[in-house]
């Protein structure tokens, strides 16, 4: 005798508004930066991914594939690469080294996307698969478009360099935290390091 309900399949749940919806991208992102950040690359598992998305662990694999996919999309989306591109190249090349160093450092001056930012630096300077794919986003999703821009020789080289000064600051500041950097005004990070990130891009 039965209740006249069908039996439970098994395999992938059933899709829901909770484990399965428009959201849940969204949320197993979400997830993925709050494992980064306080696990690290080498402890952050797939499974566990998906335990803090509560969704099942083939979803995260359905949206993101593997967990250097996942690490990823963590990094795109505090880099947000379409949107810096946009507003750093948006007014031409004037003044393109202020608002590069102003777009970067005020990522890293929001709370909100220190921390995961903190963990996807720390984990590319300890694993060498993080900083694969960290080096991969920063040179074709970032460097590569600010590049194709410039009008001047060598353009890539010159974008790897700005971002070489960049991600010293970054670490030397808020990793690090090495003083005076580390308590420095942003506005006074920003006035000095501007000019050179304006000749790096901009002079022949």
């Amino acid at each position: 005798m039965t209740d006249g309900t069908a039996p439970r399949r098994r395999g992938r749940p059933a899709r829901t508004e909770a484990t399965d919806g428009p959201a849940a991208p969204e949320r197993i992102l979400e997830a993925a930066r709050t494992e980064f950040a306080e696990r690290g690359y080498d402890k952050t598992t797939m499974r566990g991914i998906a335990r803090a998305a509560g969704v099942d662990a083939a979803l995260v694999h359905h949206y993101y594939g593997s967990k250097d996919d996942v690490f990823a999309a963590a990094i795109e989306v505090s880099f947000e690469p379409a949107l810096a591109v946009s507003e750093i190249l948006g007014k031409g090349t004037d003044g393109i080294g202020e608002r590069l160093a102003r777009y970067i450092i005020g990522i890293w001056e929001n709370p909100v996307s220190r921390v995961p930012l903190l963990a996807i630096i720390r984990s590319a300077l300890t694993h060498d698969a993080a900083a694969k794919v960290f080096r991969g986003f920063v040179l074709r999703r970032l460097l590569g478009r600010v590049a194709a821009e410039l009008e001047v020789p060598n353009p890539e080289f010159r974008a790897e360099l700005a971002a070489s000064h960049l991600v010293g600051i970054a670490i030397l500041r808020y990793v690090i935290q090495v003083e005076p950097l580390a308590s420095a005004d942003p506005e006074e990070i920003i006035a000095m390091v501007a000019p050179t990130l304006q000749r790096y891009l901009t002079e022949a």
